[in-house]
């Protein structure tokens, strides 16, 4: 498995811990007053972060079980098409907007949910992007039959 960027910083959690911060940010000291209201938001918000820590945790185990790497700079040694991987050809950044998604609600950071769809856009321009680009120029056919199969997303 070879390294084909060295930025150790460079990796979804990284976006994901600032996103983070930058939403509890805005809800401590700019909410002006917004709210989702009063319960819902509380409990859509557990149940996304559980589902999406949930998803990584499926991810991952996968990945490991197929025993191939899940860092996103780092060569595949297998194209992991079963368990979680079978619903969503990326289950690990779903579950990082999911936890965004609800964190944010469950802050009452109103003004911070545009970090979702713009979390989403960096997610696809630094990692899904190159990765996809990497899996298609070593598992071409079987790629390209997976990526007909199974969405990016869901």
């Amino acid at each position: 498995m070879t390294e084909t960027r060295s930025r150790p910083f460079d990796l979804p959690p990284v976006w994901l811990v600032l996103a983070l911060a930058v939403a509890w940010g805005q809800a401590q000291y700019f909410s002006f007053g917004l709210s989702f209201g009063p319960v819902w938001a509380d409990l859509l918000g557990g149940l996304l972060v559980g589902g999406g820590i949930v998803l990584m945790a499926l991810a991952v185990y996968e990945m490991r079980r197929q025993k191939t790497t899940f860092h996103p700079h780092h060569e595949s040694a297998r194209l992991v098409q079963s368990g979680i991987f079978s619903r969503s050809r990326n289950p690990i950044y779903l579950g990082d907007m999911m936890v965004l998604a609800g964190m944010i609600l469950y802050w009452d950071a109103v003004l911070a949910l545009p970090l979702v769809p713009l979390f989403l856009w960096l997610l696809e321009r630094r990692f899904v992007i190159p990765e996809e680009n990497r899996l298609r120029r070593t598992f071409r056919m079987e790629f390209a039959k997976y990526s007909e199969k199974v969405r990016r997303w869901v």
